[in-house]
């Protein structure tokens, strides 16, 4: 196997474990006792100064949760940390997840004085009985509000999250919470496609059948409407999720720097409870836990949870399956010089296979999914690992 050439700048991820309330559908690690906001800092500088890496890092990312519920001095002290303990470019993405209702225009210009660059704000629905029903805290005037107060606030990056597939959504729905998105002339929109994750509280309402989750044929339809909407207003795809404004002079400016990262196997860093760190070929998360993670860091010990060494197939199965997400595609480079064997040949009955003609695109450079493919994604992800 022949070492990677040109290793791609690295990430830093925060993650802050705190919500007002935790939403039916979220999985990601939050609790709802703010009292621990303090103790939860000190952890975190405590996590950020024991741990030593060289590499040169262009993007930091704080998410959670919602980090937006720290005061905006506490998200100062955390980039200052991050700046000080790491190599962190002087022209770094640096984004902040918010809420609506957890913001207002002072709250947002002091952000941007501490130099966050880019907003992420968790918009949802601009539908109300969306919202409830969502179990979402905020009205949709809220989330208006915010994204007015981000622009007046300065920020000339700001992506928005929209969720669809929700029970009874009909087209024209989901394209109102489109056009209204749009009206704001956001430079970034991430469109999810509403899942039962396990153990949360939406999945146990679909198996108590309180709810009847949408077909998937119809939710297809949406993911084709959202494409093909977005696509037409200057938002092309570029993740299966993730849709960008074209910029004037780079068609990818509007991307996220940082989310492309777990996308194209660049290392990351990430720091928080649950948060998951990538140093090709070592993967390892940290407690998602608050309790355990605190005491291992009062106790002098890194938060390690687990660990593990991917192996060379376990590398090239995550190359094909995130490389496939995205338009670019696999790149056959990167593949190759992995593996060692020519992408070519290894996948040679998928890429001559007749019926996968309109389902995947070849190039020298790349292997990508058309629009089509991407509706099966896993279906032709499968495929090539199954020939890993």
């Amino acid at each position: 196997m022949a070492f990677l050439t040109n290793p791609p700048p690295a990430g830093i991820y925060i993650h802050i474990p705190f919500c007002a309330q935790k939403c039916l559908y979220c999985d990601f690690y939050s609790i709802t006792d703010l009292c621990l906001q303090d103790a939860f800092i000190e952890g975190l500088f405590r996590e950020i100064a024991a741990t030593k890496n060289q590499l040169t890092f262009d993007s930091l990312y704080i998410g959670g949760g919602t980090p937006s519920l720290l005061p905006h001095n506490q998200i100062g002290r955390i980039i200052d940390r991050i700046s000080a303990q790491f190599n962190l470019e002087a022209s770094a993405e640096i984004t902040l997840e918010v809420n609506p209702g957890t913001v207002t225009l002072e709250s947002l210009k002091a952000y941007r004085e501490r130099g966050v660059t880019r907003l992420n704000i968790g918009v949802q629905s601009f539908q109300n009985t969306h919202l409830q029903w969502l179990g979402r805290m905020h009205p949709a005037d809220a989330a208006k509000d915010a994204i007015l107060w981000a622009r007046a606030a300065g920020f000339d990056q700001i992506g928005m999250d929209l969720i669809y597939g929700l029970p009874g959504q009909s087209r024209q729905a989901w394209l109102a919470d489109l056009h209204q998105a749009l009206s704001f002339d956001p430079e970034h929109l991430s469109c999810y496609m509403l899942t039962c994750e396990p153990d949360t509280p939406l999945d146990r309402m679909r198996r108590h059948q309180e709810f009847k989750p949408m077909a998937d044929g119809d939710v297809c339809d949406l993911f084709e409407t959202t494409v093909m909407e977005l696509s037409g207003q200057g938002y092309p795809l570029y993740e299966i999720s993730n849709f960008a404004r074209k910029g004037s002079n780079s068609p990818d400016v509007n991307r996220s720097r940082h989310n492309q990262k777990y996308w194209t196997d660049a290392p990351y860093l990430g720091f928080g409870p649950a948060a998951h760190s990538y140093l090709n070929p070592v993967r390892y998360r940290n407690h998602r836990d608050i309790a355990a993670y605190l005491a291992d860091l009062y106790s002098g010990t890194l938060p390690i949870a687990e660990k593990e060494t991917l192996s060379l197939e376990q590398q090239l199965m995550e190359t094909v399956f995130l490389g496939l997400r995205t338009l670019e595609g696999i790149s056959i480079q990167r593949f190759e010089e992995k593996s060692g064997r020519p992408f070519n040949v290894l996948f040679q009955d998928i890429l001559t296979d007749p019926e996968l003609k309109k389902l995947i695109t070849l190039t020298p450079e790349h292997c990508s999914l058309t629009f089509q493919g991407m509706m099966v994604l896993d279906s032709i992800a499968g495929m090539f690992v199954d020939r890993i």
